[in-house]
């Protein structure tokens, strides 16, 4: 995205993440193929008028890497989250969507390290926020912290 304003790409990467947590909760729902599901937001949900509400435009390419590459990696990003939360919690008693909060941003955490720790951190407690209460969205914090202990040096 070069020559691109620097607020403009953070803002098209924020709605990246946003969109990447939907599809891969879709993914989860429904069993939507890879195919299927990058087409399906490429051509209806990123940057579209849905029910009179403009959806933010995304870096389409950030986007899809997102949603390959938790796809690709899910059960080795569930083996760095599941030792991460409280003692007697496990992934299948997390919300779905809170579940691809945190397997959005422990990708990016492990496969993106162009991407600022605090970035990723910040950005998915973001997207928890868009969700849910503050209290899970400081839950996010906490095991992205973690995670980003064990991933990055």
């Amino acid at each position: 995205m070069k020559g691109v304003n620097p607020k403009a790409r953070s803002r098209k990467r924020a709605a990246a993440r946003l969109a990447a947590v939907q599809a891969l909760y879709q993914h989860q729902m429904e069993g939507t193929r890879e195919a299927q599901l990058l087409d399906e937001f490429h051509r209806h949900r990123l940057g579209a008028e849905i029910e009179g509400e403009q959806y933010e435009d995304a870096e389409t390419a950030f986007f899809d890497d997102i949603v390959r590459g938790v796809m690709a990696r899910h059960e080795e990003i569930d083996g760095q989250l599941a030792p991460r939360l409280a003692s007697g919690w496990s992934l299948e008693r997390l919300d779905r969507t809170m579940l691809q909060i945190l397997r959005a941003g422990a990708w990016e955490l492990m496969a993106r390290p162009d991407v600022p720790t605090g970035t990723v951190i910040g950005e998915y407690v973001d997207v928890a926020h868009a969700f849910f209460e503050p209290r899970e969205a400081k839950f996010v914090n906490g095991v992205l912290d973690a995670v980003a202990k064990a991933v990055r040096t």
